[in-house]
């Protein structure tokens, strides 16, 4: 998923940790800092690192003692979700249900469950539009994990690979914790376990006390409480005409946001712009004005899921189903060289917030 949701630099804070990751074993990334004073208010712990193939940011206000090992606990955290869920790890979970035969069960964590059965909740009610199977359509496009070069395949290679790509092919047996596949399917459940992993070290800091965060795995964020100014978290949504300028801020104490855009990852072919979004449904790149599509929930791993789903279904069916199922979706879509704003009814009062922290910075 193409990421746009960026902590905003707050204070000279940002400046002092920024570049401030160490290497250990030269193969993870791992700080831990801890500013405190003894009458200057709450300790404020900030962790990143290497995980999964991206980043992670963790900051902390801690209004009493973090946990010594807090570092070494959030690492374990982002591990079970990464030997679970990794496609680059050939005894993970994952890989092992790939190279399963059909209608064999098999056994599965409660993580690669949980994951699986929230996929395929936003699966069911997106109407396909998130497929978690859609591997063989992505390679055929020229946008999978190997490099290859731009290509656009016949309609014949693209009818052959829908044949291997369905998630109802998946079948989840909650009470038996077992999975089985009824045709020769694999899956890639890259578009929920990062967001699930924020969720993971999120519910670790709250089980450690530790109420006021900001967690970050991707470009995928969850926060709860306030920062370290004693205020909502404040969080950019990327513009996508100019990558790195900011379209929107939003002020928030508690919940997730995770953002899909396709102006990232793309290429043209005699005028056509082809997108690395494929529709699972048509086995076609998305060819429609949505550019990008922000969404919050109570969890990160239902953001990262439905921001997915509503980028294949765009700006006017992605809305309708966004406004029938109280979504909070924010979207801006192109329209002659520009972008136009759309949001849902459930985004509104953030939309007043943010007008209203306008006025009150300006005066």
């Amino acid at each position: 998923m193409i990421l746009a949701v960026k902590l905003i630099q707050q204070n000279a804070l940002e400046r002092l940790f920024k570049g401030s990751l160490w290497r250990a074993c030269g193969l993870v990334l791992l700080s831990a800092v801890l500013l405190s004073g003894c009458d200057s208010g709450p300790e404020i712990v900030k962790i990143s690192g290497t995980k999964m193939g991206t980043t992670y940011h963790i900051t902390v206000v801690a209004d009493q003692p973090a946990p010594d090992n807090l570092g070494a606990l959030i690492e374990a955290e982002l591990d079970r979700v990464n030997h679970s869920m990794s496609t680059y790890k050939p005894d993970s979970e994952i890989n092992r249900f790939n190279r399963l035969a059909v209608n064999q069960p098999m056994s599965v964590s409660s993580e690669f469950l949980e994951v699986l059965t929230i996929a395929q909740s936003v699966w069911s009610n997106s109407g396909g539009a998130l497929d978690p199977s859609v591997g063989p359509l992505v390679d055929l496009w020229g946008f999978g994990p190997s490099p290859s070069e731009d290509q656009i395949p016949s309609e014949e290679q693209i009818t052959a690979a829908l044949a291997s790509v369905g998630f109802d092919a998946v079948m989840i047996d909650a009470n038996e914790q077992k999975i089985i596949k009824t045709r020769p399917v694999a899956i890639d459940l890259s578009a929920v376990a990062k967001g699930y992993a924020v969720d993971l070290v999120a519910d670790l800091l709250e089980m450690n006390a530790l109420p006021d965060y900001l967690v970050e795995v991707g470009g995928e964020t969850r926060v709860s409480g306030l920062n370290p100014e004693g205020q909502p978290w404040r969080l950019a949504i990327e513009s996508p005409l100019l990558i790195g300028q900011i379209e929107r801020v939003l002020a928030l104490t508690s919940g997730a946001v995770a953002t899909s855009g396709d102006y990232r990852n793309y290429f043209e072919r005699d005028g056509v712009r082809y997108s690395h979004t494929i529709d699972p449904r048509s086995g076609q790149p998305i060819n429609h004005a949505l550019a990008s599509v922000t969404l919050l929930a109570d969890t990160c791993a239902e953001a990262d899921a439905w921001a997915t789903a509503l980028m294949v279904l765009g700006d006017k069916q992605g809305l309708e189903l966004a406004n029938r199922l109280g979504l909070a979706v924010y979207m801006l879509s192109r329209d002659n060289g520009e972008f136009t704003v759309s949001y849902s009814k459930t985004f509104e009062p953030y939309m007043a917030a943010a007008a209203q922290q306008a006025v009150s910075e300006e005066s």
